[in-house]
């Protein structure tokens, strides 16, 4: 496997679509306010988070089960801010709509600027030929409530290349998360 560097995400970017909508370069500031930055690093690409967020909340006294998910365990927050419960978790997602080469597999890896606040996003792949808007899962590890800035950015996402192109992708076995357009549960 190989890292890919700017010029290779630049021309994926922009010949085949595999990122909509696309950045080039490092965006830090916005009419005249710090950001955390987005767009094209040297090996990476910084995705945003939307303005789209589901919190957990214990209201319903739910529990976390991947195989009975149940909805009612998250509150529906939208806007240019998040507030994430001290030791809690969201999910949200990216601003940006990716669709992965077969011959590439992508790592989603949190921003040292959240993660030095003790906010993590999950490490999460992208395989080869999946496409949709990414979900992201970010957790407070603090005892503190986490802000989250939407359209600013959130993960870096790393693209790897293979030798030689997988036999069976993410299209091919008709993934469960195929073609997302907005956050997705968990399923079985």
């Amino acid at each position: 496997m190989s890292l890919r560097s700017d010029r290779w995400i630049r021309k994926m970017a922009l010949e085949h679509g595999m990122i909509e909508p696309f950045v080039e370069g490092q965006v830090r500031e916005s009419n005249g306010k710090k950001m955390v930055s987005y767009g094209l690093s040297s090996y990476g690409y910084d995705l945003r988070v939307s303005s789209e967020f589901k919190v957990f909340t214990n209201v319903y006294n739910s529990i976390v089960d991947p195989k009975q998910f149940q909805p009612d365990a998250f509150v529906d927050i939208e806007g240019d801010t998040c507030i994430i419960p001290p030791n809690s978790f969201a999910l949200a997602r990216s601003v940006e709509y990716f669709r992965i080469p077969r011959n590439v597999l992508t790592l989603c890896i949190g921003k040292s600027t959240y993660a030095r606040c003790g906010i993590i996003v999950n490490v999460t792949p992208f395989e080869p030929e999946w496409e949709g808007y990414v979900t992201l899962e970010i957790s407070n590890t603090t005892p503190l409530p986490a802000k989250i800035y939407a359209g600013e950015g959130l993960a870096q996402v790393l693209f790897l290349t293979g030798d030689e192109v997988c036999e069976i992708s993410y299209a091919d076995r008709g993934g469960k998360y195929m073609r997302q357009m907005a956050i997705t549960y968990p399923s079985i």
